[in-house]
């Protein structure tokens, strides 16, 4: 029977249609933050509440490179000549995208980074031209010397975590979880020497890599950017990142041409957080700290890392960019650590008693370089306020300076000239050069891991019919993962990598090759006969607290596994080629596969996969490791080769091969286990960047619905886009040119019963104006289609820090709590932009609400 909507439900089917497409929760470039013209200078702590303890002779003393006294000798000179306004400069980063030539000149600012979907042009990635007359106009600007007696050389560093994967055409390599399965140190020193030179073809100084976290709840969404739950694999690899960045301490080539600056993070237990949750708070005892999560910083500082990033996360409680126990005492001090000490994005403004614009607790506790992307303007005047007053000691103030001057001077910075003048700059032959794609491609090869191969299946004969189905095979953006192009990744065709290959191109190439015949089916619904079927398929991209998970239950996207059962039944044999960023519960999908391959992500040298799968000329065989041990269930508990009842699936180390004889796998348990099945959240609406578990976010106009998704998102006369609350990204910055288009919080479920958890509820949210004025921002609810709804309230916004707003959910026509459609519908009458953050529902006594008007 046909059922027509109309009303509320008809609206609710046009919101489901929109999620249908794809809902993102969170991903943007920064929104500019207006800096606070008068600070005064209050009476603050000069540092942080409730400061951790460490019994430091417990822990190493470290064999650090000695000081080169030519360069303290000029540090002398060039801070002698230096004014108070330069050197509070100088601890000051901003992003590329709130910053230009003229104010790095101004303020004198000490670094420029691009955060990962900030890059000049309006983009998150830029071509090689673009980049390098960025560079070349930040550097030049600083390098003027109108009203200074000295001018320091500006520098500016990128994520390049596996590979400069924002520039156009650059050698994209897996990520850190693969490299780790290789356990191989002189390839991943090889790997490093093609990403610094590939970093200056496009004029970077420098990269914020490598990442030594030690992962230890996969649930967390950087395990990918971890080597290894073992600290002894992540130690390993270490030093040799930073001699591949950076060259060898005493060489003549160290920091020289071809070389860039290395920062070693995010210090400390960034991996070991509780509940695997993103800038979270690791719980964890001082020998766990040492013993797990500092082994691989020890190994990065005695290979001479110029600088350290601060973790977003604390130990026990603090805040590591506010402890000075953590970057002071044991880094600086027990450490020997020489170079600077820079942040993580705003993460200065989640020190208890900081904003964004104002921390003096950070640069006291040892920060040396405020990572301030959007809010370094008002950084830099509250900081300069700060030191006037005393609140910052001009020694630590000096001291900062210093550390910054020591690495820029130890780079030769002073001497390169402008970044497009020096060796290889603007060279495009070196991106994605023969020379980087072979070691892209044996990276690719070492990092398989075979988890299953029953009955020889593999290696797979050229000359067959080969069908294959998934949508990972012919998707370079999907097999690369986060960070590529863009901080979440994704959304890019392979048209965007032209100097890499798909999965299915190298599959291609083998199969045609050995005059075979190739079925391309995405969708797994070819009916052909084939010898065997490869599917390609796993997790969709994402990066830093995005792709955290309650579960390691993999839910398939993109392509339903379900159809592998089909083919098997048919008597075709299945091969799996799996693409993740941590070990997932994939029972079901083993089960259903002959062979299965954890492929991780393996960037765009997708004919690795295929040299290993096929028999090629030479043969290679699968010589990649488990470096993380591989759930038996999806009980989220975390699995680690230590744990005194360690039962898993795979264990830490296995492999199979096609020289070492194993035994079939044989079917296993399809019982997820003891998987918290906790009850949805109903109440949070947006928080920390993402939408709740029950609503979504759509721009609505005309029956039109567009979810909120990655970058901005714009429909009508409103741009969605992101900016930060508490933490990189997490708030929504809306942004209209006039009336007519409406951003609704909704459930794509349908009428949801939230009577389980209160009589009534406000709608409580965070909101601030970006501009100067005051705006008016009109919220409703109970709305249909045609125009109507039944509870409307209009709210001022006012300009500066943010503030609270609640409103009872009654009063924009959530009377009847059980059939809920849609949380609210937020306009404005004209032009104007406000920030929201942390929407969500309180629960409050029934009785009459006080409506605001």
């Amino acid at each position: 029977m046909k059922r027509s909507f109309t009303g509320p439900d008809r609206f609710r089917l046009q919101l489901l249609a929109a999620l249908a497409v794809g809902l993102a929760g969170c991903a943007a470039g920064p929104a500019t933050e207006k800096a606070t013209s008068e600070v005064a200078a209050v009476s603050k702590p000069l540092l942080a509440p409730n400061d951790v303890t460490l019994h430091l002779d417990d822990w190493p003393a470290l064999n650090t490179p000695p000081l080169d006294p030519d360069i303290e000798t000029r540090i002398d000179a060039i801070m002698a000549k230096m004014t108070l306004e330069q050197k509070v400069g100088q601890v000051i980063q901003a992003d590329n995208t709130t910053v230009t030539p003229e104010d790095v000149k101004k303020y004198r600012l000490g670094s420029v980074l691009s955060g990962g979907n900030s890059a000049p042009g309006g983009k998150p990635y830029a071509d090689t031209k673009t980049w390098l007359a960025a560079a070349d106009g930040y550097f030049n600007a600083s390098v003027d010397p109108e009203g200074v007696d000295v001018a320091i050389p500006v520098i500016w560093g990128i994520d390049a975590v596996h590979g400069h994967a924002n520039l156009l055409g650059a050698t994209v390599f897996p990520h850190n979880i693969g490299l780790g399965a290789a356990h191989d140190p002189d390839l991943i020193e090889e790997i490093m020497k093609v990403t610094a030179s590939e970093l200056v073809v496009s004029g970077h100084d420098w990269t914020f890599a490598p990442t030594l976290a030690t992962p230890r709840d996969d649930r967390w969404g950087r395990t990918y950017e971890g080597f290894s739950e073992s600290p002894e694999i992540v130690a390993s690899y270490a030093d040799r990142i930073v001699y591949g960045l950076q060259g060898r301490p005493g060489d003549a080539g160290f920091l020289g041409d071809g070389h860039v600056i290395s920062s070693a993070k995010h210090f400390m237990a960034d991996g070991g957080t509780f509940g695997g949750k993103d800038q979270g708070d690791a719980r964890i005892s001082e020998e766990e700290l040492r013993s797990i999560h500092a082994p691989g910083y020890e190994s990065a500082l005695q290979g001479g890392v110029q600088t350290v990033m601060a973790s977003y996360s604390s130990w026990n409680g603090t805040k590591m960019h506010g402890s000075k126990t953590m970057l002071t005492e044991l880094l600086k001090g027990r450490f020997g650590f020489n170079g600077f000490v820079v942040g993580d994005w705003n993460g200065h403004g989640q020190i208890p008693g900081c904003t964004n614009t104002d921390c003096p607790q950070a640069i006291n506790a040892g920060l040396d370089m405020y990572m301030a992307p959007d809010s370094w303007k008002g950084l830099y005047e509250s900081t300069l306020v700060h030191v006037k007053a005393g609140d910052i000691p001009m020694d630590r103030l000096d001291d900062a300076v210093r550390r910054i001057l020591r690495v820029k001077l130890a780079y030769g910075l002073f001497e390169k000239g402008p970044p497009s003048s020096r060796p290889g700059a603007g060279d495009e032959s070196l991106l994605g050069s023969p020379e980087h794609r072979a070691v892209a491609r044996r990276a690719v090869r070492e990092s398989l891991v075979l988890l299953k191969n029953d009955g020889g299946v593999l290696p797979l004969a050229g000359k067959q019919r080969v069908l294959v189905v998934g949508d990972g095979a012919d998707n370079i953006g999907k097999q690369a993962g986060g960070w590529t192009l863009s901080w979440q990744g994704g959304d890019y065709d392979n048209t965007y990598f032209p100097n890499g290959q798909s999965i299915l191109g190298g599959i291609r190439e083998a199969v045609l090759g050995s005059g075979g015949t190739l079925i391309f089916d995405p969708t797994g619904s070819s009916t052909a006969d084939a010898d065997v079927v490869i599917a390609v398929y796993g997790e969709n991209p994402y990066a830093e607290g995005v792709g955290d998970v309650k579960s390691l239950d993999f839910k398939p996207n993109g392509f339903d596994t379900a159809k592998l059962k089909a083919f098997r039944d048919r008597g075709i044999p299945v091969v799996s080629v799996f693409l993740s960023g941590r070990p997932l519960w994939v029972n079901p999908e083993l089960n259903n596969s002959d062979a299965f391959v954890a492929a991780w992500l393996p960037g765009t040298e997708g004919g690795g996969v295929a040299d290993v799968l096929f028999r090629t000329r030479p043969e290679y065989d699968f010589t990649g490791r488990l470096s993380f041990s591989w759930p038996k269930t999806a009980d989220s508990k975390p699995l680690n080769k230590e744990d005194a009842n360690y039962d898993p699936l795979f264990p830490f180390g296995y492999g199979l091969s096609y020289t070492s004889a194993a035994p079939d796998l044989g079917p296993v348990s399809e019982d997820p286990g003891n998987e918290p099945q906790a009850d949805a959240d109903l109440l949070t609406v947006f928080t920390e960047g993402e939408n709740g578990e029950t609503w979504a976010a759509v721009l609505y106009q005309d029956g039109v619905a567009t979810p909120v998704g990655l970058g901005k998102t714009s429909l009508g006369e409103l741009t969605v886009s992101h900016t930060d609350f508490a933490r990189q990204e997490d708030a929504l910055l809306l942004t209209w040119s006039g009336a007519g288009t409406s951003l609704v919080f909704g459930s794509p479920a349908g009428r949801v019963d939230l009577s389980g958890k209160g009589a009534a509820f406000d709608l409580v949210f965070r909101a601030r104006a970006p501009d100067a004025e005051a705006q008016t921002l009109t919220i409703s609810g109970g709305c249909s289609p045609d125009g109507g709804c039944t509870g409307v309230q209009s709210v001022t916004i006012e300009p500066g820090d943010w503030a609270e707003v609640r409103i009872p959910a009654a009063c924009i026509g959530m009377a009847d709590v059980s059939a809920v459609p849609m949380v609210a519908k937020l306009d404005m009458a004209e032009a104007g932009a406000v920030a929201i953050a942390d929407v969500h529902l309180e629960a409050v006594g029934a009785g009459d609400a006080a409506c605001m008007n």
